[in-house]
């Protein structure tokens, strides 16, 4: 079956908001919208792809992969998330430069390419975005994931992961001196706009809503 890369990036896409963002009913408009693109050409590309039987989808139903395309969608996760560590890890690339380059990497199709990699790099469970990394059969481990917004003041948790891997957040959480595995504290969650006064490092700054809603924390 031919495959090309932009119905990659839709396969891609589709996994990462119903299996990772857990959005239980997908329609055009969101997926669209996830992608920048009119629903008129996302709803021309899902046709394409039924025909294909990558996907699963009904006119004003929801859209959902196939066996198939759940495949596909666990490989490229897998090649994307290994270049984004080989990247951070030997290339000095920052947690915030990695994702548009390892983008261009996972549309590579080489199996032999990925597993030495896979075994050069030491067989790593999690991206440098706290994210897991399928193994060659696809399997990872799926935690729990709260964000900081769920929690309460008082509250002590450790990020483990970003939602939001765009460069500009990345670079953001970088500026407040956060990384993977920084202990958080709540200290007030103010009840007009729900933004937090936090503690961490030694030092309280104040976060926004969007902010506590695009990270993920792991209660102590």
């Amino acid at each position: 079956m031919s495959i090309t890369k932009n119905i990659e990036d839709y396969i891609k896409a589709i996994f990462n908001l119903t299996e990772e963002e857990g959005v239980k009913k997908l329609g055009n408009n969101q997926l669209a919208e996830y992608l920048g693109l009119s629903p008129a050409s996302v709803s021309v590309m899902i046709k394409k792809m039924k025909d294909k039987k990558l996907v699963d989808y009904e006119r004003y139903g929801k859209i959902e992969l196939t066996q198939s395309g759940h495949e596909i969608a666990l490989k490229l996760i897998r090649k994307h998330r290994l270049w984004e560590t080989f990247l951070h890890d030997h290339m000095n690339f920052t947690w915030d430069e990695v994702h548009e380059v390892a983008h261009q990497l996972e549309h590579i199709n080489s199996p032999k390419l990925i597993k030495e990699l896979d075994n050069f790099l030491g067989n790593p469970k999690r991206d440098p975005h706290g994210d897991a990394i399928p193994d060659e059969q696809g399997r990872f481990v799926v935690e729990s994931k709260q964000p900081l917004s769920s929690l309460l003041s008082g509250d002590v948790c450790r990020l483990i992961s970003v939602k939001d891997n765009s460069a500009v957040f990345l670079k953001y959480v970088t500026q407040l001196g956060l990384a993977l595995s920084s202990e958080i504290e709540i200290l007030e969650i103010r009840e007009f706009d729900a933004s937090m006064l936090i503690a961490y490092d030694g030092k309280n700054e104040n976060v926004s809503k969007k902010f506590a809603e695009s990270i993920y924390v792991e209660k102590l």
